[in-house]
């Protein structure tokens, strides 16, 4: 786990690939990002009844395969501002992705309501009763996977989630017709089955986020560099 910033009060990571965020049942046997916090500081126990204390100041999420930025709160104080902004809307995060398909136009948004899969629990879909849901992209280029049978079109974009639903990202680009490369939950069987010969993950990175420092109050932003998997595949690519 890298350290990208840390000071008193906040701490950035940088998340690999395949590593879990929160502790739960189906944990015991890997260490989480909860871990790693929990070895870097410890939250007093005057605290154990709080949300700082039970998510060991970790103020929001990404998924297990999903790399990039992760914001944690080290006081009390820091976590529920930032917790706060998260529920006002006003963090702005970006992340890349790569997408099947040649995505047009150029730059959009996805307006859709997500919710959990009545027929499936562990999945998310575009729903009627689901939660208001909202994502911008921007194709930032077109590139061309080599295939037995001829070439595939693969877009890059940067990818803007304006509300925090499960899976939004995802969820929304499946139902726009370009899944995430390499996702099993939501590219389909075949496709994903096919896409892990070429790459053994998914690839959405968070990329950069942006928020008011809970203490300063001054605006800050951090950046997190594509890891060097998806370099190499993109580098594969024509």
């Amino acid at each position: 786990m890298k350290v990208i910033f840390e000071d008193e009060f906040i701490l950035i990571l940088d998340k690999p690939s395949g590593i879990t965020v929160n502790r739960s049942e189906t944990t015991l046997n890997e260490k989480t990002v909860q871990d790693f916090v929990e070895e870097k500081f410890k939250i007093p126990d005057e605290y154990k009844d709080s949300d700082f204390y039970k998510r060991s100041g970790i103020v929001h999420r990404i998924d297990k395969e999903t790399s990039g930025i992760l914001l944690v709160g080290k006081t009390k104080e820091a976590f529920e501002d930032l917790q706060k902004q998260f529920k006002e809307r006003t963090v702005e995060k970006a992340y890349i992705a790569l997408v099947h398909g040649k995505v047009v136009p150029q730059e959009g948004e996805i307006i859709s309501p997500v919710g959990r899969l009545p027929w499936n629990r562990k999945r998310f879909g575009v729903l009627a009763g689901g939660r208001e849901a909202l994502t911008t992209y921007k194709v930032l280029e077109v590139k061309y996977l080599q295939k037995d049978r001829g070439e595939e079109a693969l877009s890059l974009l940067e990818v803007k989630p304006k509300t925090g639903r499960t899976h939004q990202i995802r969820v929304h680009l499946k139902s726009f017709g370009h899944p995430v490369f390499s996702d099993v939950l939501y590219g389909g069987r075949k496709t994903s089955r096919d896409d892990r010969r070429f790459l053994g993950r998914l690839f959405l990175h968070a990329a950069k986020i942006e928020f008011m420092h809970p203490i300063s109050g001054k605006k800050v932003s951090y950046q997190s560099e594509i890891s060097q998997d998806l370099k190499d595949f993109l580098g594969q690519l024509r």
